[in-house]
């Protein structure tokens, strides 16, 4: 079994996003790429250089096993991951009709990833990682789907492994009440939790960010990390309780992707055990670069070229020839 530093679980889609701005009716040509939040946060790991196991159970068909060899390519270790013929892979189509009006539809009920069950954890790698990263996403699929993320959370805790949650709202997935009754239930278990703003106001009725970070936090030594957009990031863990400021984005080309490789830039800080505000800048920064790129994970950086985009403009930025 290969060790990693982090085990992340989750549905990853085939990905139909086309180049041009149209209503998908007028779309004749679609390439094909892979998207998945969980996948999508492991991938940006390894590109900051750390190890990732990641898990899913995927259709026994040739987008299942593009999916796989997709991930794999990436230097994330899938070798827990399943294949069924008993269900196909989950496809998702982007339909972009300008910069900022985006429209996603998803093609993944009764998907492979929505028959996970429990007992196909794999415990040993959980046991062996750093961290376990949790998707709001996953626990949405199905009730085996639930079951396997409360068991993941079930090994991580008896192992002492730090649980990062992001509750990811999907309301195409399942209605606001039910997400949140669930992510409070994960919450109450997770270390450090990553929200955007809406999904905080959503689990705790309050509006203002801090009012927000206090009561997810409570009386514990949670992180409490809320993404504001292009205002940047709140922190909020014990004694710190800071705005860590955005970076400017010339233009928005593809949003969707960037709280996920948010989330690999804070668990790299976390891994790195560098200051907090350290790393939700690295975090923020990473967010900016992803939306200007089309795709999941195309605008993920390496560690070397997230560290010069935070250099101030003008310092060592020029073009490398």
């Amino acid at each position: 079994m290969k060790k990693s530093e982090v085990f992340t679980f989750g549905e990853t889609m085939v990905l139909f996003q086309p180049e041009q701005m149209l209503p998908l009716e007028y779309i004749h040509q679609f390439p094909k790429k892979i998207g998945g939040a969980e996948s999508n946060v492991a991938i940006g790991l390894t590109r900051l250089g750390h190890s990732v196991s990641w898990f899913s159970k995927l259709g026994n068909d040739p987008f299942g096993r593009f999916v796989l060899k997709s991930v794999r390519g990436e230097g994330v270790d899938v070798s827990s991951c399943l294949l069924t013929d008993n269900a196909p892979t989950g496809l998702l189509f982007k339909e972009q009709l300008s910069p900022e009006d985006m429209n996603v539809y998803y093609y993944r009920k009764g998907s492979a990833a929505s028959m996970m069950q429990p007992e196909e954890l794999d415990a040993e790698a959980i046991a062996a990682a750093r961290i376990l990263h949790i998707s709001g996403i996953t626990p949405a699929l199905s009730e085996s789907a639930f079951a396997t993320v409360m068991k993941a959370i079930d090994i991580a805790k008896r192992n002492g492994i730090t649980i990062v949650f992001d509750p990811n709202l999907r309301l195409k997935l399942w209605s606001a009440e039910q997400a949140k009754k669930i992510f409070n239930e994960i919450a109450a278990t997770a270390d450090v939790i990553l929200p955007g703003l809406d999904e905080g106001q959503l689990m705790t009725g309050e509006t203002d960010v801090k009012a927000v970070a206090e009561k997810l936090a409570g009386d514990s030594e949670k992180i409490i990390v809320i993404k504001l957009g292009d205002k940047g990031a709140y922190l909020h863990a014990n004694d710190q309780k800071a705005y860590i400021e955005g970076f400017p984005v010339d233009s928005v080309v593809d949003p969707v992707g960037a709280g996920d490789g948010f989330a690999a830039g804070v668990i790299s800080g976390l891994l790195r055990e560098e200051p907090l505000e350290q790393a939700v800048r690295r975090a923020n920064a990473i967010g900016a670069m992803v939306v200007g790129v089309s795709g999941d994970i195309e605008g993920l950086p390496t560690f070397e070229a997230v560290e010069r985009f935070m250099k101030p403009a003008g310092a060592n930025r020029d073009v490398k020839r």
